[in-house]
């Protein structure tokens, strides 16, 4: 056994770490050879079980969803040509009735008295109502024609009811001699450059069709005349005792809700292709499906070059019962199906891409690799897990056995040994080093100990100090963090404020200096007429200065509901706050109430700021209205309020003093001059983008200086009374 230095060579502290460290080698090894085996058997299993997995999913769902989709696609075509089949029939019923209630009219023209009539009205927009239009060329004082309008309008009120009792949004009739009596809710659409334009219903296919089929008929799908609307009509034509044309009655029939069908089963897969009895396409939903160019829509399908499409065509007009079949259309190969929709003699074609439906089986084999490739990776994660657990076991039991030659080996230095495992063994639940006997040994050895004690029992008193500390101050931020989302809860935070008003506009906005402030703003209507806006600043800062202006918002908005003028709720409000006002605060306070259908604006000022006004044709400008005492300051003051007139464009705002005073890294102000010309710089924008330009430019101004007092600033835009709006609807 050699020593160099402080370095023993073969001595017993040497071999028993020869031998710990050839123990932690060999269990090293041993593990790795393991690990490496199971690993490489286990990824050979996996990619075998892979591949099966695969051809069994492939096996077993083709068939299936083979099955599933002809099912569903025979399912849902007949159900949507039952649903369209009841819409024609209701249309039918509705025009027939109307055809039978004409026919009896001109049957006996001697039981009505003439009735009056008009032209349309665009005052009359959103209310059904009766109008007749007169084609080009057509005498509108010739007394024959005089009296054959007189006796038609008394189909008026039955044309008006039929249109919400049925939910139609046009029912018409046309005379031979170019008249036609229109009802619908939109009487705008007859006008064009602000003339009622020409109507000629003898031009229209819905009455030469059924003018010359002499019963109901169904249009193709056309272009509405007036809204451009794409649609179909349902006409019939009604004779006179004689047996002559008198008449020929309509109703449209716009394809919205079909076309919301056909949307709504393309997103799903299946397209839809509507067929008129001649084979035509009527509504199709996707060219790229069908081939319906603009050439292809008077060709009859039922001759078509795509043979799958032919087929069930001829057989759905035929009535016959179509089934699934395959074959290629457009862009690919796809399951088809169609019904009759026997109130019309018309087809409902269903066609389902063959590639859409074989995705799951796709989607399944996608999923099986994902989860194997999951579980590959899950193996590997635990699998390095175990590698570090058997690694940290390691080089525990190598520590403990080198502590164990090191004690054995070393009597000598065993306190200081002792000393160093005692502090290598201190954690966060066993802070504290303690003296036992062993380190009692009269010398350096024990004052080492001895000191290590003492600073280890002061460290843990200066811990436990912190720890209260850090708690105590950790609940004082999660109570004023409360107390900010409380206070910003309390403001009017909503954008817009009223959206279903549309004669005014008004947004507010604070910034505490702290984590909360004693300004505060509010807006809210003491009735549908009388908005209420307020602007205040509390004294002080901080949470007293939150509290007190919590109350005083209360105070305020409570005396307001009561119907109250800005100067007797300034005075109630001061009267309730002095009565219990031991910390002495105070707040300044503008009010103003305006009045909505005139635009009166009263208002009263209790030490607060001076509002900005803006007229419709002018710039902001400070409106120095009289000031009264703050509210709290005194009991027994009185406030004098005044009135301003705000036309419509006109803009009023109102801020705290924390705008003008906010301050730059050299200590000047921002001042009113600044405020007035960010105010100006976009005054024809919303009280929104007011706001936020008016915000911008005070950040801009006090770059990074720390700011002591909050901001608060409120705008409103009077805009007049709400405008009408016009109702929608359509006619062919």
């Amino acid at each position: 056994m050699k020593k160099v230095r402080n370095l023993v060579i073969g001595g017993i502290e040497n071999k028993i770490f020869n031998l710990i460290l050839f123990t932690v080698i060999l269990m090293t090894a041993v593990y790795l050879v393991i690990s490496l085996s199971q690993g490489r058997m286990l990824t050979e299993l996996a990619g075998e079980a892979e591949t099966k997995q695969q051809e069994a999913i492939a096996e077993t769902t083709s068939g299936l969803m083979d099955q599933v989709v002809s099912q569903s696609l025979e399912r849902s075509n007949s159900t949507e040509a039952r649903i369209a089949d009841d819409m024609f029939s209701d249309a039918a019923k509705r025009v027939t009735f109307l055809a039978n209630a004409t026919t009896s009219l001109f049957a006996h023209p001697e039981r009505h008295l003439p009735q009056a009539y008009t032209g349309p009205d665009p005052a009359d927009d959103g209310t059904w109502t009766a109008k007749v239009i007169y084609a080009d060329g057509v005498d509108e004082t010739d007394p024959a024609i005089v009296s054959r309008v007189s006796l038609l309008a008394n189909m008026s009120d039955i044309m008006i009811s039929l249109c919400p009792a049925f939910g139609a949004a046009t029912v018409y009739i046309a005379l031979p001699e170019g008249v036609h009596l229109s009802v619908s809710d939109n009487s705008s659409s007859w006008f064009a450059d602000g003339k009622i334009i020409s109507y000629d219903p003898r031009k229209r296919g819905w009455y030469t069709q059924a003018a010359q089929a002499g019963e109901v008929i169904f249009t193709d799908g056309e272009v509405d005349a007036t809204t451009g609307a794409y649609c179909i009509e349902c006409a019939a034509p009604v004779y006179d005792p004689e047996g002559r044309l008198a008449a020929v009655i309509g109703a449209d029939l716009y394809l919205d809700d079909m076309v919301k069908v056909m949307n709504s089963a393309t997103a799903q897969g299946e397209y839809l292709l509507l067929v008129n009895q001649n084979g035509r396409a009527v509504l199709p939903s996707q060219e790229e499906v069908f081939p319906m160019k603009d050439a292809d829509r008077g060709a009859d399908l039922r001759e078509s070059e795509l043979t799958v499409l032919s087929q069930v065509v001829s057989q759905a007009i035929g009535d016959e019962r179509v089934g699934i079949v395959r074959g290629k259309l457009a862009d690919g190969e796809y399951y088809l199906t169609a019904s009759a929709i026997k109130s019309t003699g018309w087809a409902l074609v269903s066609a389902f891409s063959q590639e859409i439906a074989g995705k799951p089986v796709a989607v399944l084999q996608e999923r099986s690799r994902e989860i194997q490739a999951e579980a590959t990776m899950v193996y590997r994660e635990k699998t390095g897990d175990t590698k570090r657990t058997a690694i940290f076991l390691v080089v525990a039991a190598a520590l403990l056995m080198l502590a164990g030659a090191l004690i054995l080996g070393k009597r000598i230095v065993k306190p200081l040994n002792t000393i160093t495992r005692r502090i290598s063994e201190l954690s966060e639940t066993n802070m504290e080093f303690k003296m036992e006997d062993i380190y009692r040994t009269g010398d350096e050895v024990e004052e080492l100990a001895q000191s290590f004690a003492n600073v280890s029992h002061k460290t843990l008193e200066y811990l436990d100090m912190v720890t209260r500390v850090t708690a105590e101050k950790e609940r004082l931020g999660a109570e004023l963090s409360l107390a900010t989302q409380i206070q910003a809860a309390m403001l009017p935070h909503i954008v817009p404020a009223f959206p279903d008003r549309t004669d005014f506009d008004v947004i507010g906005r604070m910034d505490p200096a702290k984590e909360v402030g004693g300004d505060f703003y509010d807006y809210f209507l003491v009735d549908n007429d009388h908005l209420c806006m307020v602007m205040a600043d509390v004294s002080g800062k901080g949470v007293p200065a939150a509290l007190f202006m919590m109350a005083s918002k209360i105070i305020l908005q409570s005396v307001a509901m009561m119907g109250k003028s800005p100067a007797e709720i300034l005075t109630k409000a001061n009267e309730a706050i002095c009565s219990n006002n031991e910390a002495q605060m105070f707040v300044t306070v503008w009010l103003g109430i305006l009045e909505l259908s005139t635009g009166k604006l009263t208002a009263a000022n209790a030490g607060h700021e001076y509002p900005v006004i803006k007229h419709a044709d002018g710039r902001f400008e400070l409106f120095k209205d009289r000031h009264g005492f703050v509210i709290g300051g005194m009991e027994g003051a009185r406030f004098r309020e005044y009135e301003l007139t705000l036309e419509p464009g006109c803009k009023l705002f109102v801020y705290t003093d924390g705008l003008p005073e906010a301050t730059d890294n050299q200590e000047e102000m921002f001042g009113t001059e600044r405020m007035l010309e960010a105010l100006n710089s976009r005054p024809d924008c919303s009280p929104q983008e007011i706001l936020q330009s008016v915000g911008e430019a005070v950040d801009a101004f006090v770059g990074s200086a720390e700011q002591f007092d909050d901001l608060t600033m409120m705008c409103l835009e009077y805009k007049g009374q709400n405008t009408p709006v016009a109702g929608e609807g359509g006619r062919a």
